[in-house]
């Protein structure tokens, strides 16, 4: 496995740790402040874990033609 795919692997990870995070602030009974602050980081990590998604599959396919 390539260098590049195993960073993107391992930032993966560690993005859907911090959603983790944000998913119980949001499971957890009622805080407005909190809870606003929770729903838009867990967008936002959603999306950068979406994007991971397709720069890991890119990466698959580019090492499986080399």
């Amino acid at each position: 496995m390539s260098e590049r795919l195993e960073t993107l692997r391992k930032a993966r990870e560690r993005m859907i740790e911090d959603r983790d995070a944000h998913a119980k602030v949001l499971g957890a009974p009622f805080d407005r402040d909190k809870a606003e602050r929770a729903r838009n980081k867990f967008i936002e990590l959603q999306m950068l874990v979406d994007a991971l998604d397709r720069a890991i599959s890119g990466e698959e396919i580019i090492s499986q033609r080399g």
